[in-house]
């Protein structure tokens, strides 16, 4: 699927159907071939990001939306396109709750940007945590660790320590409540970020921006297990 526009033709590989609109891309913004066909370019998560903030669900339970300051962009920028993209797609949101807002990114590039490499992209990656020392190396095909166990940066990780802080919090604060025990039900705990995540969604509709590709509900319908 192509795009006209200021600056030339953007490709996507997303069906239109199920496809934010990029009427407003630059030239120079791809969804790269090895893309799973309903995976979101980067910039469609900016965009959420600036109204939802990084934290997820899970965390919207105990703290505010935590927001990006500004990013660094080493090669192919345009600082009108991706200023357009970054922070006006969806100016027509309505009023947001309390800690939520429209967060406005500040945009750089650098002085000198290095020739990209071709080749093949690693097939591991690796983490870690500020205040502990171990590294984590993942397997990039299958998401687990090079020996096969479960990485910590899974959804269960996330959910197991979710939910013992949840339990320590519960027992001072009463109306955080009885704790899900399935995955899908705790992110719902969250209820202000699940009402703004709608209407973000409705407001991506509105612009004509498409509708967000969700993935299939059943991989988040698992129960704890510790």
């Amino acid at each position: 699927m192509h795009h006209k526009t200021g600056a030339g033709m953007v490709s996507s590989l997303i069906p239109p159907t199920h496809v934010l609109a990029f009427a407003d891309f630059p030239r120079a913004v791809l969804l790269w071939p090895f893309l799973h066909p309903c995976v979101l370019s980067l910039l469609n998560f900016f965009s959420r990001w600036n109204i939802l903030g990084l934290q997820g669900a899970l965390l919207s339970s105990f703290i505010e939306p935590m927001y990006l300051h500004s990013i660094i962009v080493g090669s192919l920028y345009h600082t009108g396109h991706l200023s357009r993209v970054m922070s006006h797609r969806i100016e027509d949101i309505g009023q947001l709750p309390a800690s939520y807002r429209r967060n406005q990114l500040l945009l750089s590039g650098v002085s000198h940007a290095d020739a990209r490499q071709p080749g093949k992209s690693p097939s591991f990656s690796v983490n870690w945590i500020v205040g502990n020392t171990d590294l984590e190396v993942i397997n990039a095909t299958t998401g687990k660790r090079t020996c096969g166990s479960p990485s910590r940066l899974c959804k269960h990780m996330f959910f197991t320590r979710w939910a013992k802080l949840h339990g320590k919090l519960s027992t001072r604060i009463p109306s955080h409540g009885d704790m899900p025990s399935v995955y899908s039900e705790a992110k719902l705990v969250a209820q202000t970020y699940q009402s703004v995540k709608q209407q973000l969604f409705k407001a991506f509709q509105k612009a004509g921006l498409g509708t967000w590709v969700k993935k299939p509900p059943e991989q988040d319908q698992f129960l704890l297990t510790v």
